[in-house]
């Protein structure tokens, strides 16, 4: 294995397919359909459009989805440059955290849905499912390299100071094991570096995957 990424990480793997742009209009369309169940949800609990974003918006879960749905809707439409290998990469990373930490520490613990229960099977395992099968299918393999899970670890840090902060000002916490108020400064941090060291192995071992596909490919 080189020492250092690939210089092409960042660059698009070539024309789209018209196979490749369908397969990203289901995912957008399995994201978005999560996304407007759980706004129509939110406007009907908090009473406003404006009111039901803000509180959508505290939720690691809704911010990965939507940057998601944003990513596979430029791909759908032929956006080149959306399938660069560290991108991709790092968005099925992402997505499928959200979908592990969801089964190992939130199913049957705190209500992320709104009362939906189709909005978690869409959010939380049909996106994460979907994004995997994608990437499988799809990602230009052989170009990621040791510093793209690094890369990838800023989305959820700056998510982790985001909620701190915002729970801090407005005593809310999107998550039970980030609940400062209930379980202190000490097991919050605790649970943070856990899940930071899980996302980070998880993030080497996609990247061993992908020059293992490589590899293959090349083969």
């Amino acid at each position: 294995m080189e020492s250092g990424p690939d210089p092409h990480a960042h660059e698009p793997a070539g024309r789209l397919s018209p196979l490749m742009r369908g397969a990203a209009a289901v995912v957008a369309l399995a994201g978005w359909a999560g996304l407007a169940l759980q706004l129509d949800a939110s406007v009907a609990k908090n009473g406003t459009i404006g009111a039901a974003l803000w509180g959508m918006l505290r939720y690691f879960t809704i911010i990965s989805n939507l940057l998601l749905v944003l990513l596979f809707t430029g791909i759908a439409l032929g956006r080149e440059r959306l399938v660069a290998p560290r991108l991709l990469g790092g968005m099925t990373l992402t997505i499928l955290l959200v979908g592990v930490v969801y089964h190992f520490l939130l199913r049957g613990v705190a209500d992320l849905d709104g009362g939906v229960p189709l909005v978690s099977i869409l959010l939380h395992e049909v996106t994460p499912l979907l994004t995997a099968l994608f990437w499988l299918a799809f990602a230009a393999k052989g170009r990621l390299g040791r510093g793209d899970p690094l890369r990838w670890a800023a989305l959820p840090l700056a998510y982790l100071a985001y909620a701190l902060a915002r729970g801090a000002i407005d005593g809310v916490y999107p998550y039970p094991f980030l609940d400062v108020a209930a379980i202190g400064w000490a097991r919050t941090l605790a649970n943070s570096a856990e899940i930071a060291v899980g996302f980070m192995v998880a993030g080497y071992a996609l990247v061993g995957v992908d020059r293992v596909l490589g590899g293959w490919r090349k083969a």
